[in-house]
């Protein structure tokens, strides 16, 4: 039995071909499923795959129980684990951003093929809903705004300060909180479960007599939709700012696994424009790794010189702490020598 958060999983069923209109899988499949849930009394399915919501209420017809598919759980994950109100601001960002494509055809599906009936004042509800959902969204955006404007000034606070900051950035359940409290020696909740850390958590830290800054961001998530990466972009942007960013990597699991989630990080790390200069890969959970897999895996990805760290034992931390400082040093010295440039004054053509 897995456990995905709040559910358990106790039946997996797997198809190849996912690409059928109906159900979103094929119907000999839902034949299969319905003969299951006979002799159980479960009562949801879960399809991780983006479904329609033509094809959720087909499936949900066939089966008689609750279908959600890989978006509604990941957003049912996130309240699960949200604690500060920016999280929550995200997350109802992602939410108006899942529903608001879905309105017409739920309404078609609740009503039938006939058009929505009116509101009182004339207008059809689909309509009303859909402008609703609109006037949630720009007020969570100004709210995310504001948060922004904030963080911005924290940011040019330290930057006047000349204080280094390093990022942790990396797929959920890598490591990361458990290694950013070996480092600033804080005792920030650690989990298992996914999605544990959904804001920025920043604290200072002392690397040779340097005292920096690390932040502890969201984790990173298989195939998450673009809307989503856009909800927490605010949140993520904190990456883009650091003057180092750690790229935490589980070497727990296996070849296949940890080629995927690495390939997901540095997609993601792509989109937000990071530069790839600050990227330092480590790699976490190395005292449950095999190292057979672990050299596979640098060859296959061309690592050359990846960093082997358990946070839990403190394997390899003092030679992280030692990479950072150089890393930072290394920073701080370029940065040093952009600021002495003066530009050229061209002359003046008459």
């Amino acid at each position: 039995m897995e456990s995905l958060g709040s559910h358990n999983i106790v039946k997996c069923f797997t198809q190849k071909n996912l690409k059928h209109t109906r159900y979103g899988l094929g119907s000999g499949k839902v034949e299969e499923i319905k003969e299951f849930l006979q002799h159980t009394k479960y009562e949801q399915i879960i399809v991780d795959e983006h479904m329609t919501p033509k094809q959720i209420y087909n499936l949900e017809k066939a089966t008689g129980v609750k279908v959600i598919d890989r978006e509604r759980l990941i957003l049912d994950l996130f309240y699960i684990r949200s604690t500060t109100s920016e999280a929550k601001l995200q997350i109802q960002l992602a939410e108006i951003k899942y529903e608001l494509p879905r309105i017409r055809e739920n309404a078609k599906l609740l009503i039938g093929n006939e058009r929505p009936g009116k509101g009182g004042s004339g207008e059809y509800i689909v309509d009303v809903k859909f402008r609703d959902l609109k006037r949630r969204m720009t007020f969570i955006l100004k709210k995310l705004a504001e948060s922004k404007r904030k963080r911005d000034l924290y940011h040019n606070q330290r930057v006047e300060d000349r204080m280094p900051i390093v990022s942790l950035v990396g797929y959920t359940s890598s490591g990361k909180t458990t290694l950013f409290n070996s480092l600033t020696l804080e005792s920030n909740e650690t989990s298992e479960n996914l999605f544990t850390t959904l804001s920025t958590t920043t604290r200072s830290f002392i690397i040779g007599g340097r005292k920096l800054l690390l932040t502890d961001t969201v984790g990173f998530i298989r195939r998450l939709p673009t809307y989503m990466i856009e909800a927490f972009k605010s949140t993520l942007e904190e990456s883009l700012q650091a003057d180092m960013i750690i790229l935490l990597i589980d070497s727990s699991e296996s070849v296949d696994e940890i080629k995927v989630k690495y390939d997901s990080c540095m997609n993601v790390l792509e989109e937000l424009n990071v530069d790839k200069e600050k990227i330092v890969i480590v790699f976490s959970k190395i005292d449950k790794a095999d190292f057979d897999n672990v050299r596979r895996v640098f060859t296959d990805l061309n690592i050359a010189d990846p960093l082997l760290v358990s946070p839990k034992s403190g394997y390899g931390i003092s030679k992280l702490r030692k990479s950072i400082s150089r890393e930072i040093h290394s920073s701080i010295v370029l940065k040093d020598m952009d600021s002495s440039i003066i530009p050229e004054i061209p002359n003046k053509v008459l």
